[in-house]
């Protein structure tokens, strides 16, 4: 962000965090539990069997909440579904808390800052996770 870096892991996971208006802190407890215990990272043998802490991994939280952009009418996407500001910072701020809270290294990007994020996708995995089913 304006030309420094304020988030930066190696090996680990990209989260793009969405806050939907109907979200609460069980949702962000929720996804934590779920993003830091899924067995996505290759075993000895090749297979998806560790999660990011097994794997020696972190987490590089973003909050996105144009994740939320509705463009099924129009040229233009809505973002009524996406949390406000304040709301959002909060349950992006308990979600992350929640995943350090299980043990895993997180770093953040600045909320709400308009940021160049880089990232190497490095395999087949990228997954949507959700609790709620207000992604469309």
């Amino acid at each position: 962000m304006d030309g420094q870096v304020v988030g930066s892991i190696g090996k680990g996971l990209v989260v793009l965090l969405a806050v939907a208006k109907t979200d609460t802190p069980a949702e962000a407890h929720y996804l934590a539990e779920k993003i830091t215990g899924l067995r996505i990272f290759p075993d000895d043998a090749g297979k998806m069997n560790r999660d990011v802490m097994e794997a020696g991994g972190a987490l590089l939280v973003v909050s996105q909440f144009t994740l939320y952009g509705d463009t099924r009418k129009g040229r233009r996407p809505s973002f009524d579904a996406a949390a406000g500001p304040e709301q959002a910072r909060a349950l992006y701020e308990c979600f992350v808390e929640a995943c350090r809270a299980r043990g895993v290294t997180v770093e953040t990007g600045v909320f709400q800052a308009h940021m160049a994020v880089h990232l190497v996708n490095d395999g087949p995995v990228t997954v949507i996770c959700e609790r709620n089913s207000q992604l469309l």
